[in-house]
């Protein structure tokens, strides 16, 4: 039954110093004439998550033009631009929990959205009506509830928020078309790059180094240098909106990044790795862009593997092991990396992108001094420079690879880019004459082709998200921990994850992926039917009860995370 406004003053009024649980009164709709307030779930004490709430708004008064969300990049754009409006004017209008009680009380919030520009939960928009997810933490003293302050929350601040954040006429609206046409314009530039040949663009005059290690925003101060293409990689293309930009474009095949240590190289990679996201006006990598399909590779030792065929880098293990269903609990720096690229293969990669800072060194590279006192029959790793041609040239899988201790990677290489105080220069020639000049003595040992890529079939009965008397717990805890039923995943590896929304989906999107495990499933299949839904149904299907705290993720941080998941078991196909 829908209420008015007046009734839940009333309501409220009513509740005013008594037992938290009976705030259960106001739950369901409420008409507030300008919007509605859905109160979906009320939370059971003030120390327990916050209430679920939506508002929605009516098209005749939000009156958002047609042209800002009639396609799913702009749509996800504005989207995206009206949960930062949301958050600034909750922060704006809302008192919090000073001196309104206990817990949680008086908390009106909605998720903080970073530097990326991500399909969000939090706010829906169509021709009929733009709505908004959030929390809120019902005021109470003790566990006796605050009736007055809520009173406060629901019709003095929550308006003005709304008034602030999501009605068009309200907003600047020069900010709101730069961010829907910068988003726009990053997404055209992505598709581009098929057609162009290259894997990753870097726009001239962007800005690539970060505050810090924490901080995400653009570097502003000190020595802040600017991007710039040498001649040779130099792509011009025209955009939508924003029309002609030039910048450098890493072609297909195997690029090195190579340079003193501080001079931009891994800055670099983090660049490129994080162009799968559109980014911010403002950011300094708004195009930057990289192909769909790039994965993060990196060691990880102690990550469980579950029968992965780890066979086209590692054979011939002690014991008799066997490396074509390979399993462990712990695995070790070498295996691991391994095994994260026959994954990351397996559910479709087209470009790995690898820092030799974060990689395990046996696998990365063996000299022809240790091959001379290794012989090969005693050796089980494949070194991935004995790869990395055949992973092109057989599976179309290409590589930028960050590296400063070994030159023999110059005689596999397509493209050697050199970083020198953050700018790039075009040393291919250079590292080629090079290799030319000193033959190196090491012997290939990679055999003829690269190996087979083993699809795997997960064992539904393998996940239980079952905890003591919950039949289902999964939270996320952060941005690289899923607690699922017992166990805690651990996806600190996933370096492409950028937003908590993304691993809260991640948890509950790994117990939904269970509908679909079949006989004959594999993990690819699996994933990619999660996502499929995801975007045809939204994301109610990863909660009963509306939730404003999903962000979308990838179909490769999906499966990594089933992968990483100790109960799991798999079947190859």
């Amino acid at each position: 039954m829908r209420r008015n406004k007046e009734q839940l003053k009333n309501i409220l009024y009513q509740l005013d110093g008594r037992s938290y649980k009976t705030y259960n009164d106001i739950k369901g709709e409420f008409d507030f004439e300008k919007f509605m307030v859905l109160i979906d779930h009320v939370q059971g004490d003030p120390f327990a998550r916050p209430s679920r709430i939506r508002v929605r708004v009516n098209q005749s008064i939000a009156q958002f033009p047609v042209d800002t969300f009639h396609n799913h990049s702009r749509a996800t754009a504005l989207r995206d631009f009206l949960a930062r409006c949301f958050f600034q004017a909750s922060r704006k209008f809302a008192r919090g929990n000073d001196s309104r009680g206990t817990g949680h009380s008086g908390i009106i919030r909605i998720e903080k959205p970073g530097q990326e520009i991500l399909e969000r939960s939090s706010v829906l928009i169509n021709n009929n009506f733009v709505e908004a997810r959030f929390v809120m933490g019902l005021p109470a003293f003790g566990r006796r509830i605050a009736g007055q302050h809520a009173v406060a929350m629901f019709l003095d601040e929550l308006p003005r928020i709304v008034q602030h954040s999501m009605v068009y006429n309200n907003l600047n609206k020069n900010e709101l078309y730069k961010h829907i046409e910068t988003s726009e314009d990053a997404d055209y530039l992505r598709k581009k790059l098929e057609t162009l040949k290259i894997v990753t663009f870097i726009a001239d005059d962007a800005i690539l180094p970060r505050a810090s290690g924490i901080d995400p925003r653009p570097l502003t101060t000190g020595n802040v240098i600017p991007f710039k293409s040498p001649a040779d990689y130099q792509v011009e293309v025209e955009l939508p909106n924003k029309g002609t930009i030039t910048g450098m474009g890493i072609p297909r095949g195997i690029t090195l990044i190579v340079g003193g240590g501080y001079h931009g190289k891994s800055t670099l990679l983090r660049a490129i790795e994080g162009g799968v996201y559109n980014h911010i006006p403002g950011d300094g990598r708004e195009f930057v862009v990289t192909h769909p399909d790039a994965v993060k590779i990196r060691a990880m030792d102690g990550r469980n593997i579950e029968k992965v065929n780890i066979s086209p880098f590692i054979t011939n293990l002690p014991f008799g092991t066997d490396t074509k269903a390979f399993s462990t609990e712990n695995a070790s720096g070498s295996t691991s990396q391994a095994a994260n690229i026959i994954e990351a293969v397996e559910i479709g990669a087209g470009l790995l992108l690898i820092d030799e800072d974060t990689s395990a060194t046996n696998f990365m590279i063996r000299d022809h001094r240790m091959q001379e006192l290794i012989a090969k029959d005693k050796e089980p790793i494949t070194p991935f420079i004995d790869k990395a041609r055949q992973l092109f040239e057989e599976l179309g899988v290409s590589t930028i690879l960050v590296i400063g201790g070994s030159g023999d990677y110059f005689s596999v290489a397509d493209q050697v880019m050199g970083m020198k105080d953050y700018l790039p220069i075009d040393m291919t020639q250079t590292a080629h004459q090079i290799a030319e000049k000193y033959k190196t003595e090491r012997k290939h040992e990679g055999g003829d082709s690269f190996g087979t890529i083993t699809e795997r079939i997960p064992v539904k009965e393998s996940f239980d998200p079952s905890r003591g008397r919950k039949m289902v717990k999964i939270a996320g805890k952060g941005l690289h921990t899923i607690i699922f039923g017992t166990y805690t995943i651990n996806i600190s590896d996933l370096e492409q994850l950028v937003d908590m929304g993304q691993t809260r989906a991640i948890g509950d999107a790994i117990h939904y992926s269970t509908n679909y495990m079949k006989e004959d499933r594999t993990l690819k299949e699996i994933a990619q039917k999660v996502l499929s839904d995801i975007r045809e149904k939204g994301f109610e299907i990863l909660d009963r009860i509306p939730s404003g705290e999903y962000v979308l993720f990838r179909k490769f941080e999906l499966a990594g995370a089933i992968n990483r998941l100790r109960s799991i078991k798999m079947k190859q196909k």
